[in-house]
């Protein structure tokens, strides 16, 4: 199999991102899918809160601890969604579940890596514009997930990191152009 598909979730709609994923990790491919906190969904945050307290109202009757567990950390949610992609309650769907990770904002060992996006589940591509969609983000801050604000200062953090190592890089890719042509001038 070839190496890790690492996904960036930023503007992508949540369940055509979730199939895409489902049906990668069938095949037998490893995920890891960052940035789940910047999701889409469509319909207004309103609506989907609406839909959420309705699933926060879905429990065990005899003894709630036992079942219906909520997420709410947009990670959480999205590997949900995903589960209800996959046949897992076989031996293969739970091996496809395994080979999955989400993640909110860019881990340490992911933001040095080549992300990739899903063309069949950008926002851009899929949703018509001006109709209403939400943030999966503010949808979780909004039923509870405590982490929004840390998540946003670590990816500040890593955009100007990110940022400083482009300089660098840019830099180091002049000199080497210049490097090179005077090389072949040279010839």
């Amino acid at each position: 199999m070839p190496k890790t598909i690492l996904i960036d979730a930023r503007a992508h709609m949540l369940g055509r991102l979730a199939s895409v994923v489902a049906k990668q990790l069938l095949t037998g491919q490893h995920v890891v899918v960052v940035r789940c906190e910047a999701i889409n969904i469509s319909g207004g945050i309103v609506r989907q809160k609406m839909k959420y307290d309705r699933f926060l109202r879905k429990r065990m009757n005899t003894n709630p601890t036992r079942g219906m567990y909520h997420y709410r950390a947009p990670s959480r949610i999205l590997w949900r969604t995903i589960r209800g992609m996959v046949p897992h309650k076989t031996k293969r769907g739970d091996a496809a579940l395994e080979r999955l990770k989400c993640f909110e904002g860019i881990p340490t060992p992911y933001d040095k890596c080549k992300r990739l996006v899903v063309p069949d589940a950008l926002k851009v591509l899929r949703m018509q514009h001006g109709h209403r969609f939400c943030v999966l983000g503010d949808l979780s801050t909004q039923v509870g997930w405590k982490h929004g604000d840390t998540i946003k200062e670590l990816e500040e953090k890593r955009k100007v990191k990110a940022a400083k190592f482009y300089e660098t890089k840019k830099k180091l890719m002049s000199i080497r152009a210049k490097a090179v042509a005077k090389v072949e001038g040279a010839k």
